[in-house]
């Protein structure tokens, strides 16, 4: 029996409790009405009228998966390889910042109940809690990445891909499409930043190079820290040059996050990167931009397989997953769907919520006609007019 199946039999035989709901839409919903006004938009809300978070999930209506019949789908594999490691399903827990407004564990909880169901955790910059505690929290056997944004203090940047290399962490996942926040009009309504409260910041709070900045240690003079956060935060003087300095800090696999032009791409391969997350931070920072779906097979085209190509933005369902292996992507982060379980329910929230997708995803795959990820691809999908 495999994993889908397992889980329909749990739950239809009552030998598992709900903890959170089942759909997308209402898992949201319940969110919404736990949490106050202010972090749970700054969770939901994307940037400006939000036209690009719409765009992402009518690009995944605009594929339409084709079954095929009389396959053999009985025994299936989930499994995929990144970087010379197996991991069991192609879903990572995206990074997400300051998970610490929704639950007071935040990343620690998340990460936990990733590493338990064999998800690999992407731990952010932008945590509560510093990258060590994170990594403390997952399975010594578990795989894990750190998610950069590189300060415009180069030597902070510097120092944050050694700490992740020293504990224990197997990839860096530099985010590029963030070297300010874009223009938030929830956030701004509620006049809401939640690293202003000292969320959100605990790897520079964490970080010698950070600290040694500093007047007085954060313990003593929290403010201080915060405001030398907020000026060394985002660097958008960044060019493809700067690649090689963080090249020469760390020994571990570079992938580039919030590539969307194939152009970039092939910038990337010039510049010798080891992966490409195809992203646009699920709407957050360009109102107006392509949706993450729809710029993928220009990127997979441009890649050849020469490195992995991963994709995030509007992951909701298992389908969804099915159309972007389908496209080629290797693997898929999803971000929101996991937060709102944390918000419910903390690691027991998150870890339903990745139960449900990956059996979503396996029975999708097995109605589909296929046994396994490598048996996906474009063949499977038929492009309609939205």
């Amino acid at each position: 029996m495999s994993y889908g199946n397992q889980v329909q039999f749990k739950v239809y035989k009552e030998q598992e409790k709900a903890v959170v709901p089942v759909s997308y839409e209402e898992l949201e919903q319940a969110a919404k009405e736990k949490l106050d006004e202010s972090p749970y938009y700054y969770v939901a809300a994307s940037a400006g009228g939000e036209e690009t978070a719409r765009a992402n999930r009518e690009g995944f209506h605009s594929w339409k998966i084709v079954p095929r019949m009389l396959c053999d789908t009985r025994k299936r594999d989930l499994s995929v390889e990144l970087f010379g490691k197996t991991i069991p399903y192609p879903i990572l827990c995206a990074p997400v910042g300051v998970q610490s407004i929704v639950h007071p564990e935040g990343e620690i909880a998340s990460a936990r109940a990733a590493t338990s169901m064999g998800v690999p955790f992407i731990s952010s910059t932008a945590s509560t809690h510093s990258l060590e505690k994170v990594a403390a929290a997952t399975a010594d056997e578990s795989v894990k990445w750190f998610q950069l944004y590189w300060s415009s203090d180069r030597e902070i940047a510097a120092s944050m891909v050694q700490r992740a290399e020293k504990a224990g962490y197997d990839a860096i996942v530099i985010t590029l499409d963030t070297p300010m926040m874009a223009w938030r009009e929830k956030d701004i309504e509620n006049a809401y930043l939640p690293f202003l409260m000292g969320q959100g910041i605990g790897n520079y709070l964490e970080d010698p190079v950070f600290c040694s900045r500093l007047e007085k240690p954060p313990h003593e003079d929290l403010v201080g820290a915060v405001t030398y956060w907020s000026q060394v935060f985002g660097n958008p003087s960044l060019t493809w040059d700067d690649l090689q300095f963080i090249k020469m800090h760390t020994s571990l696999p570079i992938l580039l996050k919030g590539i969307l032009h194939p152009d970039d791409a092939k910038l990337a391969l010039e510049h010798g990167v080891d992966g490409i997350i195809v992203s646009n931070h699920g709407g957050r920072q360009v109102d107006g931009a392509i949706a993450a779906i729809d710029a993928l097979p220009e990127i997979i085209d441009v890649v050849n397989g020469e490195i992995p190509v991963l994709m995030d933005s509007g992951i909701r369902r298992g389908a969804d997953i099915v159309k972007a292996l389908a496209l080629g992507a290797k693997a898929v982060l999803v971000g929101r769907p996991y937060i709102y379980g944390l918000a419910l329910a903390g690691d027991a929230g998150v870890n339903q919520v990745l139960r449900n997708l990956i059996a979503d995803l396996d029975l999708t795959m097995a109605l589909a006609g296929k046994k396994s990820i490598r048996e996906l691809d474009k063949s499977l999908l038929k492009r309609v007019e939205r």
